[in-house]
């Protein structure tokens, strides 16, 4: 699990019965950061067999129910497990309010510090560093106010004296969105990119109403970045041909896969 990414849920907003709503863990070197935590996150976590115990941080996109109605979930199971250990959480400073309410009807007897910091940025800023990995934020173009978040793994002197050209891991997370320029200078060369692509080409007049991306715009950024592969998801409820998806998004970056729930990616 040096550097690890585990999709938790590739649904949007639609309950699907297949398909679990945004969450995903990265690993790095067995510490967990977790982005964005749907309906059913917990369950996911417990059947990939990662430990609630071992989340470091939680990165919050946006405060839509898609992707983060399984927070209070899971911070009560860290509480029945014993946790310690503070839990940092990021995102926009809405959550701060969401996280208040948690504290007041659930959080009397937790066992552990939230402390939550929010996210407020028009680039990209550092907001997390830990030993192995450092993270930015950046914002992006939704309805409302809306944050990606980019890993990159810190370079020691172990790597280096194991291979004096390393350069470090990198993932970024792009949810809920309409194309921008910036955003491929953002998540420049990444290893993997993971970007929403909500709807197929011929559904771009709802992408662009309703704040999301089409398959071939996630694959245009994929390939403006440089990103070494790209990786869909958030599917609208009406996607039922996953290959045509994909297929477009080939077209323009190869180096595609569209996610399933409980993909494991190795970065």
């Amino acid at each position: 699990m040096n550097f690890t990414l585990t999709i938790m849920g590739t649904a949007s907003a639609m309950p699907i019965s297949d398909r679990n709503p945004s969450a995903q863990v990265l690993a790095v070197q067995g510490r967990l950061f977790l982005v964005d935590c749907g309906e059913g996150t917990q369950q996911q976590m417990r059947r990939a067999h990662l430990s609630f115990l071992k989340v470091e941080a939680i990165f919050i996109t946006h405060i839509h129910g898609d992707h983060l109605f399984g927070l209070f979930g899971l911070l009560g199971t860290m509480t029945m497990y014993g946790r310690t250990a503070d839990l940092h959480v990021y995102g926009p400073r809405a959550l701060g309010s969401v996280l208040n309410f948690y504290k007041s009807f659930f959080g009397e007897h937790d066992s552990y510090e939230i402390r939550f910091t929010p996210v407020d940025c028009a680039e990209p800023v550092l907001i997390h560093t830990s030993k192995w990995v450092k993270v930015s934020a950046f914002p992006l173009r939704h309805k409302i106010e809306c944050y990606g978040y980019r890993f990159d793994e810190i370079v020691t002197e172990r790597h280096l004296r194991e291979n004096p050209a390393y350069r470090g891991k990198s993932y970024a997370y792009c949810s809920d969105t309409t194309p921008f320029p910036e955003l491929a200078e953002w998540v420049q060369g990444v290893d993997l990119l993971y970007h929403e692509a909500t709807y197929p080409v011929a559904m771009a007049d709802k992408a662009a109403e309703r704040g999301h991306s089409t398959s071939a715009q996630a694959a245009a950024c994929g390939r403006d970045a440089g990103a070494g592969r790209l990786v869909i998801g958030h599917y609208s409820s009406r996607i039922k041909d996953f290959d045509a998806l994909l297929a477009e998004c080939r077209e323009l970056f190869p180096e595609t896969v569209a996610a399933q729930d409980g993909d494991v990616f190795e970065i």
